[in-house]
């Protein structure tokens, strides 16, 4: 298992929280596995639940009709690297 850096970890932490991911925690959140499609099993609603917290924890908004964000939501660690080029300092 890829070890998280503290900005993923972090942003894991914001996910489990926010979808009330009873059966994962953190720590378990592979940093290159699949957000979606893969053992999360998280769908397109999760996806704007995800984008919600991004927004409210971190200052920035994740758009909708951001054309990358097939991209930005491929792994853990792809949405930390967005996260951390994006946030309000």
């Amino acid at each position: 298992m890829a070890e998280q850096t503290a900005a993923q970890h972090e942003l894991a932490t914001l996910v489990v929280e926010c979808l009330n991911l009873e059966t994962v925690t953190a720590d378990q959140i592979e940093p290159d596995a699949p957000l979606f499609g893969g053992e999360l099993g998280l769908d397109s609603i999760d996806a704007l639940e995800i984008a919600l917290a991004v927004s409210k924890h971190y200052g920035f908004q994740l758009r909708s009709d951001n054309p990358d964000n097939r991209q930005i939501f491929t792994s853990l660690r792809t949405l930390s690297e967005h996260v951390e080029q994006n946030r309000a300092s």
